[in-house]
C-alpha cells in the first residue's frame, strides 16, 4: 500500500471511529461488566484455591492456580503480537477463538466438579487444571487482539474511561454474585457447590461474549513491511535498547508479578488460621469485589486525567499494605480490610497495565508492546506463586507474604524514580 492510499484509509478509519465510539464504548462496557460479574463465581483468588484445597492439601498445587492463572494470560502474547499487528480486524481473532477457550473451559471445570470431584479426587484435580490452563493459555492468545482491538476504537482520553467503568459496574454487581456465590458454598454439599459456581461463571462470561461480538472494528492495514517470527524476535532486543523508558517499565512490572506470589495463598491462610467454613471464605470475594468497584471507580477517572502511571505505583502500596496487614490482623474480619486492598490494587492489572502499554511507541508498534509487557513479566509470574508455595511449604505463610511485600517495595521505587510517564514523553494522541 502506497503513501497516498494509507492517507486515505486512515481518514476513512479516524472517521469510522469517530462515528461508531458511542456504540462501541456502549457494548464494550457491557462486555467488560458482564465479564467480570461471571468470572467472580470462579474467582482465582478465593474461589479456586478453595477448590482445590478440597482435594489436596499441597501447597504447591494450591500456588499452582495462580501461576496458571497469571503465566496463562502474560506467556503467549508475544507468540502472537507479530501475526495480530499484520491483521487490518483484530475482532475476528477475540471473538472466535474467545468463546471455545474463555467460555467453553468453564464447562470443563464444572464437569471436573460434578463428575469427578467425589469418586477421584486425583482425576477430578487432573480435569481441573486441564480446563484452567485451556481457559487462561486460550485468553493469553487473544489478549493482544483485544487489547488492540480496544485501543483501536476507543480513544486515548476515554479508554480508563472504559476500563474502569466496566469494571466498576461488573464488580459493583459482582458484589451480589459473591455473595450468590458464598450462598451457593454454603447451601449445597461439596462439590456440587463448586460445580453450580463454575456453570454460573460460564453463563455470564457467554453473554459477555454477545456484546463484545457487536464491536464495530473499522480497517486498518499495516504499513510495516512483513517480517517471519525469527527476525521478530531479533529485533525485540534493538526495541528495548532504544526505549530505555519501556525498558524500565518492563522490570518494574517483572518485580511487581513477583510481589503478588502471596495473593493465592490468603484465603488458605485464613481458613486454616480460623477454621473457617467455606462459606465464611467465600465472603472474602465481596471483599475483594468492594476494592475492585471503588478502585475502578476512582483509578479510570485518574488515569485519564494524570495517567497510568499514578495509578501504578498507588496500585502498588496497596499491595504493599495486604501483604504486611495479612502479618497482623488479630481476627479473620479484618481479613476483609486486606481482601479490599487485594481487589483493589487488583483493579490497576486491568485498568492501568493495559493502559500504559497503549501509550508506549507508535501506533504501528503497539502489538509488540502488549507482547513484550506481557509475555516477559509472565515468565516471572509463572513462576512467582510456586516460589510462594515452596517458602510456604519450608516455612509458613506469613514469611511468604513479607518476602512479597519485601519485592513490592522494590517494585513501587523502580517504577517512582526509574520510569516516566509516557503520555508526557510518546506522541500517542491518536487511537
Amino acid at each position: 500500500m502506497n503513501d497516498l492510499d494509507y492517507a486515505d484509509e486512515e481518514q476513512r478509519y479516524q472517521a469510522e471511529v469517530k462515528k461508531h465510539f458511542r456504540w462501541n464504548f456502549a457494548v464494550n462496557l457491557l462486555d467488560g461488566a458482564f465479564f467480570w460479574f461471571g468470572i467472580n463465581f470462579a474467582a482465582a483468588g478465593t474461589i479456586l484455591p478453595l477448590y482445590v484445597r478440597h482435594l489436596t492439601d499441597s501447597d504447591l498445587l494450591i500456588g499452582l492456580v495462580a501461576t496458571i492463572a497469571s503465566a496463562g494470560w502474560y506467556l503467549p502474547q508475544l507468540l502472537t503480537a507479530n501475526y495480530i499487528g499484520r491483521l487490518p480486524r483484530k475482532k475476528p481473532v477475540v471473538i472466535n477463538i474467545g468463546f471455545f477457550t474463555e467460555r467453553l473451559a468453564f464447562l470443563g471445570m464444572a464437569a471436573s466438579a460434578f463428575l469427578f470431584a467425589a469418586r477421584s479426587p486425583a482425576f477430578a484435580l487432573t480435569s481441573f487444571f486441564l480446563s484452567l490452563t485451556w481457559l487462561n493459555v486460550g485468553a493469553g492468545l487473544i489478549a493482544v487482539a483485544w487489547q488492540e482491538m480496544v485501543a483501536k476504537v476507543i480513544p486515548v482520553r476515554y479508554r480508563g474511561r472504559l476500563l474502569g467503568t466496566a469494571n466498576f459496574v461488573g464488580t459493583a454487581s459482582g458484589i451480589l454474585g459473591a455473595a450468590l456465590a458464598a450462598s451457593i458454598l454454603d447451601r449445597y454439599p461439596f462439590p456440587t457447590n463448586f460445580g453450580l459456581c463454575f456453570v454460573l461463571a460460564f453463563l455470564f462470561i457467554l453473554l459477555s461474549w454477545v456484546f463484545l461480538a457487536l464491536t464495530r472494528e473499522p480497517t486498518l492495514h499495516s504499513r510495516k513491511p512483513a517480517i517471519s517470527l525469527a527476525e521478530y524476535w531479533r529485533r525485540l532486543p534493538d526495541m528495548l535498547r532504544r526505549d530505555h523508558n519501556f525498558a524500565s517499565y518492563l522490570l518494574a512490572r517483572v518485580m511487581t508479578v513477583l510481589g503478588r506470589m502471596g495473593i493465592g495463598f490468603l484465603t488458605v491462610y485464613a481458613v486454616e488460621r480460623w477454621q473457617l467454613t467455606d462459606s465464611q471464605a467465600g465472603l472474602y470475594t465481596t471483599a475483594i469485589l468492594v476494592g475492585q468497584a471503588l478502585a475502578n471507580l476512582i483509578f479510570g477517572s485518574l488515569a485519564d486525567r494524570r495517567g497510568h502511571k499514578l495509578v501504578l505505583e498507588s496500585s502498588l502500596a496497596l499491595a504493599i499494605f495486604s501483604m504486611l496487614a495479612a502479618l497482623w490482623v488479630p481476627s479473620p474480619r479484618w481479613m476483609y480490610l486486606v481482601f479490599a486492598a487485594v481487589g483493589a490494587f487488583s483493579a490497576s492489572d486491568v485498568l492501568s497495565m493495559i493502559g500504559i502499554v497503549m501509550e508506549f511507541g507508535n501506533p504501528e508498534d503497539r502489538t509488540t508492546y502488549f507482547g513484550l509487557a506481557n509475555t516477559i513479566p509472565g515468565l516471572f509470574a509463572a513462576v512467582a506463586p510456586v516460589i510462594g508455595g515452596w517458602i510456604a511449604s519450608r516455612s509458613d505463610y506469613r514469611t511468604t507474604f513479607a518476602v512479597a511485600a519485601g519485592l513490592s517495595v522494590v517494585a513501587w521505587a523502580t517504577l517512582h524514580w526509574k520510569v516516566q510517564e509516557p503520555r508526557e514523553t510518546s506522541a500517542t494522541a491518536r487511537p
